[in-house]
């Protein structure tokens, strides 16, 4: 049959001993945030104040984006019928590909063509980036990660790329994905970065490996989903029609932090 042993470098479980990258679970508990134990389980160490600062906003960044969000949809789809919870959230996150989330890692590795570029050839990198603009246009492929179909300039990317600013991440790829705006500005179409690019850029500099990055917008997300589908469950009649964009908001009237 074989050697069937095999060995992994996440978890340690012993009896009465649960360890995650060599750290205790139950030291870990109360003393670390949910966003510092997530990067301690997928990037091997915990992360620093800024950095998880920066984590932090990461994730409250992409934890929802209205009703009509394919996952959302899919979601609230499934648990129309009479699914589980568990059966419901997941078709949300299956439906999370390369059309809906998939830009992150799609924008990244633009951007990184484009840096590679720059590097190779000792082009600036606003050359850099218009000559992948132009390799894409070429394919008839369209850059992921800039224009969005309802934001004209979201409020999330400013927010994040704030945050680098503030906590010291301002890096290659954030650079990069700015000389990538002025490009398409330069060509006679203003695409401003959107969420899911602006995420590839900081996860980028962060040294997010790209097969990871829709993971973290996947784990951001779930939260949102069980929202929708427990409102869904409990507030609306099953097997309904669910129109992605025939529906009103009736939640509490906008607020600000104190």
């Amino acid at each position: 049959m074989g050697d069937l042993h095999w060995d992994t470098k996440v978890t340690d479980v012993a009896p009465n001993k649960v360890m995650v990258r060599g750290y205790r679970i139950d030291e870990l508990m109360g003393k670390v945030s949910f966003a510092q134990a997530i990067w301690l389980i997928l990037m091997g160490e915990l992360p620093d104040e800024n950095k998880t600062k920066l984590i932090e906003a990461i994730f409250v960044s992409s934890i929802d984006h209205g009703a009509s969000p394919p996952s959302c949809l899919a979601a609230r789809t499934v648990a129309s019928t009479g699914a589980n919870l568990s059966a419901s959230v997941a078709a949300g996150i299956m439906s999370i590909n390369r059309h809906h989330g998939g830009a992150i890692e799609g924008c990244f590795l633009a951007l990184d063509s484009a840096l590679k570029k720059a590097n190779e050839s000792g082009m600036s990198f606003d050359e850099a980036a218009e000559a992948v603009i132009a390799e894409h246009k070429e394919k008839k492929k369209f850059v992921p990660g800039f224009g969005h179909r309802l934001h004209t300039a979201d409020p999330r990317t400013a927010r994040l790329f704030k945050a680098c600013e503030d906590y010291g991440f301002v890096g290659d790829y954030l650079k990069m994905a700015r000389s990538f705006e002025k490009a398409f500005e330069k060509g006679g179409k203003s695409l401003p970065l959107n969420v899911d690019g602006a995420l590839g850029a900081v996860l980028g500099d962060l040294g997010v490996p790209p097969m990871m990055m829709n993971g973290f917008f996947m784990v951001a997300r779930v939260p949102g989903l069980l929202a929708h589908v427990y409102e869904e469950m409990t507030a609306m009649k099953p097997m309904r029609k669910i129109d992605p964009s025939d529906f009103g908001y009736t939640g509490p009237e906008e607020r600000h932090l104190k």
